[in-house]
C-alpha cells in the first residue's frame, strides 16, 4: 500500500496543490507553523478515523471557505485507486474510485496508517486511559466491529453507574442491577480477549524492535494488567464470569464510590525498559523510542492481520533521538512507506535514500 499522488484544496494552511512522494522515505521539513503536520493529519484522514490531532472536522477547512478536499491516488489491492475527503458541514463525504461511501463501515480499514505524533508521549507519561485508548484504536484498524463492542460497553457502563448513583435515594433499584452487570461482563469478555490478543503480538514485535533502535543495549517489556482476568483464564466466557463475581463483590464499593470500580474500563498496560518502569525512570529518548517501537509493531500487525503494509507517519520523530537512533528510523524501515516530519535540514542529510520536500507557509518550495 502506498500513495502515488496526493492533492489538497482549502485543507488548513495547505496551498491548493499536489505532492508526489517516494514510495520509501519521505523527509519533509520547513519551520515551525509552516504546515509540516497539517499534511500528515490530511493522510490520516483516509483511515476513514478522525484527526490525530483531535480536530473537528470543520477546524480542517481554511479560513472563509465552506469546504476542503483531500484527494490521493493510492496503490492498494493490487491495483491503482482513487480515494477522495469532502469536508464540509454537516459531515464528511468519502468516495472510493469516484463512488460515495454512505456508511464509513464500507470505508474504514480500506486504507491503514500508522501515526506517531510528540502527543502520544502521553502513553507513557500521562494515565491509563491515554494506553487504553491506543489499544483500542489500533485494534478497530484490524477488527471494525470492535468499535462497536467498545461504544456499547461504555453506553451499558454508563447506564449501571447511573443506576448506582439512582441506588442513593432508591435502595430497591440494586434488585435490578443484575440486569446490567450481565450486559457489561458479556461486552468486557469481548474487549478484554481482544486486548489480551493484541497485546500478545505487541510484545513479539516491540522487543526486538527496541533492541534494534538501542543498538542491543536496552530492552523493552510490555503487558497488559487487568483487574479481571488471569491467565488461566483468558477465554471469553470465563473472564465474562470473572467479571460477573467480581461486579457482584465490588457492589458495596460502588455504592459507596458512585461509579463502577472494575472492568476493562480501568485496565493497563506496564511498560518497563531493563527492569524499570519507563513512566517513572526512562530518559526522554528513551521514551520517545518506546513509542516509536510500539507504532513500528502496529504497522506488523496490520500488515499481518489485514494483508496490507500501512502507510507510516511520523511528526517530529527525530527529535530527542541520538544519532544512532535517527539513522534507524531513516534508513531501516524497509517495505513501506514513511512520510517524516522535521524541523532542522541537516536531519535530512542522513538519509540514504527516499524523497526530501520543504514546506513554507504551506507550499512545497
Amino acid at each position: 500500500m502506498r500513495i502515488l499522488k496526493i492533492e489538497h484544496e482549502n485543507f488548513r494552511n495547505l496551498s491548493n496543490g499536489s505532492l508526489i512522494p517516494d514510495e520509501k522515505i519521505n523527509i519533509i521539513y520547513g519551520d515551525n507553523a509552516q504546515g509540516k503536520t497539517n499534511f500528515l493529519e490530511s493522510i490520516w484522514l483516509f483511515t476513514g478515523g478522525k484527526s490525530f490531532r483531535g480536530a473537528k472536522d470543520l477546524d480542517l477547512i481554511s479560513f472563509s471557505q465552506k469546504q476542503a478536499t483531500v484527494s490521493a491516488k493510492v496503490f492498494l489491492e493490487n491495483r491503482e485507486q482513487d480515494l477522495k475527503i469532502e469536508l464540509t458541514s454537516p459531515k464528511r463525504k468519502t468516495y472510493v474510485n469516484g463512488n460515495w461511501k454512505k456508511n464509513s463501515s464500507e470505508y474504514v480499514g480500506k486504507f491503514c496508517s500508522v501515526v506517531f505524533s510528540p502527543a502520544h508521549l502521553s502513553l507513557i507519561k500521562d494515565g491509563p486511559g491515554h494506553r487504553r485508548k491506543f489499544l483500542d484504536t489500533a485494534i478497530c484498524q484490524i477488527s471494525p466491529y470492535y468499535a462497536k463492542t467498545v461504544s456499547l460497553y461504555n453506553h451499558i457502563l454508563d447506564q449501571r453507574n447511573k443506576l448506582i448513583k439512582d441506588m442513593a435515594s432508591h435502595p430497591e433499584l440494586e434488585q435490578t442491577l443484575f440486569v446490567w452487570d450481565e450486559k457489561l461482563a458479556c461486552a468486557a469478555g469481548e474487549i478484554i480477549k481482544k486486548r489480551l490478543q493484541y497485546v500478545n503480538l505487541l510484545k513479539e514485535n516491540t522487543k526486538s524492535i527496541y533492541s534494534d533502535l538501542s543498538n542491543n543495549k536496552e530492552n523493552l517489556e510490555i503487558s497488559y494488567i487487568s483487574n479481571i482476568f488471569s491467565k488461566k483464564n483468558s477465554d471469553n466466557k470465563s473472564i465474562e464470569n470473572l467479571m460477573l463475581d467480581r461486579l457482584e463483590k465490588s457492589r458495596k464499593e460502588d455504592r459507596f464510590l458512585g461509579f463502577t470500580t472494575v472492568g476493562p474500563h480501568r485496565d493497563d498496560l506496564d511498560i518497563y525498559v531493563n527492569g524499570k518502569k519507563a513512566k517513572i525512570f526512562a530518559s526522554q529518548g528513551q521514551q520517545r523510542s518506546v513509542i516509536l517501537s510500539m507504532k513500528l509493531s502496529e504497522s506488523i500487525i496490520l500488515e499481518k492481520t489485514k494483508g496490507k503494509t500501512p502507510v507510516i507517519l511520523f511528526d517530529d520523530v527525530l527529535s530527542e533521538l541520538d544519532k544512532k537512533r535517527q539513522h534507524y528510523i531513516l534508513n531501516s524501515i524497509s517495505n513501506r512507506q514513511v512520510f517524516i516530519t522535521c524541523c532542522e535540514p541537516s536531519s535530512v542529510d542522513r538519509l540514504v535514500q527516499g524523497k526530501t520536500f520543504e514546506i513554507k507557509n504551506g507550499a512545497w518550495i
